[in-house]
Formats: structure tokens, sequence, C-alpha cells
């Protein structure tokens, strides 16, 4: 890095962060507990069925013409084209279902729409599905404790997953608080969260291990100053080009991706503020100095300290 880099003060606001970061977590831990989340099909259990148009479908129109057929709550979205309609129903298992809703659509008088799929998850299936997918987030961040404290140090692995666990509360949090369905391509960007967070997080760990090496004058809290300033331009370029593709997903990627998508956009945003305020942070608060990071002593140079 050039010596010539703006060192700022990120740690003078660490109370403000600490703070902010608190307001988050209990709104999110709130919403969780007091609304839940808005489980998908996935997790529930119920009925897919897809249709079929020779044109582009009007979604609000198939809404309307569900719920005056008596399906109410249906899911309607694109799938893959715009003429290829998925329908998400939270109905009991019916193999004549796919061929009611055909009929409640073709009675607005197009009957050129086929029948392509008619599918029923069961509520088994979607327990199965949470607690695995639960489990394996639960593995995810044990496993990644274990590695950041044998490549670096036990107080880097628990600031870093910290920073995992903040990131992960919050963006499950969005979600509850605004009722956005939760499904499993959603549970696959919280994952995809944690790692993006964690390479973040593990930039930074490097740059703040190697000047706590190098720079022999200067209090930790310097020190975590000039390596976050050090890898400033890296994570905002980082940040910038993967908001800007998510965002384009969001928008234009139709509704089987703006869930994971929307997840990712939180995720992203949230995950570039923890790695500079929550695990530099958490740093601070454990009392991170250069004694953490020396290399221990030779066998060969304990014996010579120990020579009259």
């Amino acid at each position: 890095m050039s010596e010539n880099t703006k060192i700022y003060d990120f740690m003078g606001y660490r109370k403000i962060a600490t703070m902010f970061s608190a307001i988050l977590l209990v709104i999110s831990i709130g919403a969780i507990a007091v609304q839940g989340l808005k489980l998908g099909l996935d997790f529930t259990g119920g009925s897919l069925v897809e249709v079929g148009y020779q044109q582009d479908a009007n979604l609000t129109e198939i809404r309307d013409q569900l719920e005056a057929a008596g399906f109410q709550d249906a899911v309607v979205q694109t799938f893959g084209a715009p003429t290829d309609i998925l329908i998400r129903l939270g109905a009991d298992h019916d193999p004549k279902l796919g061929d009611k809703v055909l009929a409640a659509l073709q009675a607005g008088g197009d009957t050129s729409i086929e029948l392509r799929r008619n599918e029923f998850v069961g509520a088994q299936v979607g327990e199965e599905l949470r607690e695995q997918g639960g489990l394996g987030m639960l593995l995810a961040l044990f496993m990644i404790m274990v590695y950041v404290a044998f490549r670096f140090q036990l107080k880097f692995s628990i600031g870093a997953v910290a920073a995992l666990a903040h990131d992960v509360l919050i963006v499950v949090g969005f979600f509850a608080l605004f009722q956005v369905e939760f499904d499993l391509t959603v549970l696959a960007a919280v994952l995809a969260v944690i790692g993006y967070s964690l390479n973040d997080t593990i930039v930074v760990s490097d740059r703040i291990r190697e000047n706590f090496r190098m720079m022999r004058k200067g209090s930790p809290t310097e020190v975590l100053n000039a390596s976050l300033s050090q890898t400033l331009s890296r994570t905002v370029i980082t940040s910038v080009t993967t908001l800007l593709v998510l965002i384009a997903l969001a928008v234009f990627g139709g509704e089987m991706i703006h869930g994971f998508a929307l997840a990712l956009l939180v995720g992203v945003l949230i995950g570039t503020y923890s790695s500079i305020y929550v695990a530099a942070n958490a740093l601070v608060m454990m009392g991170i100095c250069k004694e953490d990071l020396m290399p221990p002593p030779k066998e060969e140079d304990e014996v010579l300290d120990e020579m009259p």
C-alpha cells in the first residue's frame, strides 16, 4: 500500500456504530419474534402449478381470475419467460388441482393456455428443509470460527463470527419486518452473504495483522484505522460493482429471483459496514494488541534466553 494513503478515523465513531448496530439488531430480533418470517411453500408445503401461454401473460389479470375462482392468496410469477407462469397455492394435495386452475384461467376466453406441471410439496419436506437449512448455517459459522482462529488468532475469530451473526440476523430481520416471502432462494442468498462478508473481513484482518507487525509505534486504534483506510478503496470498489449487478437483478430479473437479489442487496450493504464497524470494533473491545499477533519464539531463542 502507498505510504500516502489518507488515514480515516474509523474507530473514532465506534461508539456510534455500536449503538446503530444494537438498534438494528433489536428491531430485527423483535420482528422475527413478533411477526415471524413469511415462509414460502418450500418450507410450509403447498401446491405448484405451471401453465404456458401463447403470448406474454398479464400477472395481475391472472391473480384476479384465480381469486374470482376461489383460489385465495395465490402467488403468481413468471418462470423463465413471460409466457411461462408459475402459480403457488397453499392448498392441500389435490391431483386435479392443476385442471381446476387451468379451467379457471381458460374461463377468461383464452383456451390456448396449457397445463405443464402440477406438483405438491408436503409440510414434512418443508420442515426438513427448514431444519437442515438452519443446521447448515450454524455449521458454516462454526467452521468459519475454527478457520479464522487457525489462520489468524482467537480474537479475530470471535470478531469475524460476531460480524457474520450480525449480518445474518439483520438480513433475516429485514424479511420478517417487511413480510417478504422467505424461501429456499433467500436462504441461499443468506449463505452467500456469509461468504461475501467473510471475504471482506478476512482481507481487513490480514491487513490488520500485517500492520500490527510493521507499525512499531502506534496504539491498536491507530493500527486499525490505518488498516481500514488502506483496504477502503478495495472494499468500496467491490461493494459498488456487486451492488450494481444486484440492483439490475432485483429490477429486471423477475419475481423468481427477486427475493434472492433483495437479500443479497441488504446483505452486501450491511456486510460492508460490519467488516469495518463490527469485526474491527470487536477487536478493540477484546483489547487486541501487538503481543497477540507476534510469532511464538523459537526453541533456540528460548534456550539462549535461559543461558547465563
